[in-house]
């Protein structure tokens, strides 16, 4: 079922290595040619715009873009009792995992008298979008706004498709997860007109109403989505602050003659449930084990819900094994491949964690599975997927934070560094630069 790539006894380099592993050939730029007219619509015509896109990509067309209160009530009203839980454990771990990366103001002397301080300030408005598509993902609002909450952020809104069989509206589960984060200002929004909507705001109905307004403009966007909500963040990059361009899921498996091949398949198959362009990656180089992971996954695809979705993805050309030459070439391969996802399921496994520089998140050990990180672990499941996490990080507080810089000096401090200060700005010929402090230097106070 799964593809194979047998790099045994070929030495590569970094780039060679990424164009031989399986990937899912994402054309962004063709994506972006589908958006652009997308985001223009929203940006020229606001609410009238969104109710015409969801009629055409959602099949509904909702009698309301934002979302009324009493729904919200009503949606977590009618949780059940063991869902409600689940809800209020994810949102605890979250907020506990995500509180550990707060960082600490700081106050540095450079020279007696001159200070500066290292001030960390949220952003104030941010857009949080929750897809839709396949399934519900009630843990992607968990995953948004708790980040955003511990962060420090004064206003959060939220978007997530308008479902058909909901009356337009987004899923009750979407909405019962956001009134019990008390987030108020919800939209039944999906897709690139949900990030053209955050970035330029969005005005009301009723054109001749001067001043009307659907939805404010925010000032960052985060969430995960499919090729066309990354291509929409790309294209509004720069008029807000984006997190990342998280694509359709992915996740790779190094492993060893030690692993469990049901666990492995197990955690392959989580993944492909998603939709049938997920990538499911085994790296090894025990040929016993791959061959007793087929197994266990012709034995699991017939058991699970989404068996069909299941082997389309795992048979695509994202999904495969990677059989290595050794532990070695397994995490040389893991780095240039750069997952979403990583498992590491090895003997010493922590030890191999150590020599991974490209991921998106770790997962240590057979006991340590993805959907832990998906719903409970305390970490957050927003992360970079088609190799960019050899640059970009996971969602995390940092993604609604500014570091600013505050730079106080006194009279004496400023003076003791006007020499040296003035030989640069002579020699750059920027002398109204020393003249600043001359200035101040030759007022007699």
């Amino acid at each position: 079922m799964l593809n194979q790539v047998d790099l045994r006894g070929r030495d590569l380099t970094q780039t060679e290595l990424a164009k031989a592993l399986p990937r899912a050939e994402l054309n962004i730029e063709r994506a972006l040619d589908a958006v652009l007219p997308i985001i223009n619509a929203v940006r020229d015509a606001g609410a009238v715009a969104l109710r015409d896109l969801a009629e055409r990509f959602d099949g509904v067309r909702p009698e309301y873009l934002r979302v009324p209160q009493a729904a919200l009530d009503q949606a977590e009203a009618e949780l059940s009792a063991d869902l409600r839980e689940g809800l209020l454990m994810s949102i605890d771990h979250n907020r506990r995992g995500h509180e550990a990366q707060l960082p600490q103001p700081k106050e540095t002397q450079i020279v007696p008298g001159g200070v500066v301080r290292q001030r960390w300030i949220p952003v104030k408005r941010v857009g949080l979008y929750v897809p839709g598509g396949l399934a519900v993902y009630p843990s992607s609002v968990i995953h948004n706004a708790v980040a955003a909450q511990v962060a420090g952020v004064e206003t959060i809104a939220l978007a997530s498709p308008p479902q058909k069989e909901h009356g337009g509206l987004p899923h009750p589960t979407i909405l019962a997860a956001c009134k019990l984060l008390g987030i108020t200002e919800v939209y039944a929004v999906g897709g690139a007109q949900a990030i053209a909507m955050f970035a330029y705001g969005a005005r009301g109905e009723d054109i001749q109403r001067d001043g009307e307004v659907l939805c404010e403009p925010v000032d960052v966007v985060t969430g995960p989505g499919n090729i066309y909500v990354a291509a929409a963040k790309r294209a509004v990059h720069g008029i807000v602050g984006i997190d990342a361009e998280a694509g359709t899921t992915e996740i790779a498996i190094i492993a060893d003659e030690t692993a469990r091949p049901e666990y492995v398949a197990a955690d392959l198959v989580s993944q492909a449930e998603h939709d049938p362009c997920a990538a499911s990656v085994l790296i090894t180089h025990s040929l016993d084990l791959v061959s007793r992971v087929e197994e266990a996954l012709e034995q699991q695809i017939v058991q699970t819900k989404h068996s069909q979705r299941v082997r389309t993805a795992l048979s695509g050309p994202q999904s495969g094994v990677v059989i290595t030459s050794d532990l070695g070439q397994s995490v040389q391969v893991a780095n240039a491949y750069g997952a979403e996802h990583l498992e590491i399921h090895t003997a010493q496994a922590r030890d191999v964690a150590q020599k991974i520089h490209n991921a998106g998140a770790i997962f240590v050990g057979a006991f340590s599975p993805v959907p832990l990180g998906d719903y409970m672990a305390g970490s957050n499941h927003v992360l970079p997927t088609g190799g960019t996490a050899r640059f970009a990080a996971g969602l995390n507080v940092m993604a609604f934070i500014k570091p600013v810089q505050e730079i106080e000096y006194t009279r004496e401090a400023m003076s003791g560094l006007y020499p040296a200060l003035a030989a640069i700005a002579v020699d750059e010929d920027l002398p109204a630069h020393a003249h600043s402090l001359e200035v101040r230097i030759n007022d007699q106070l």
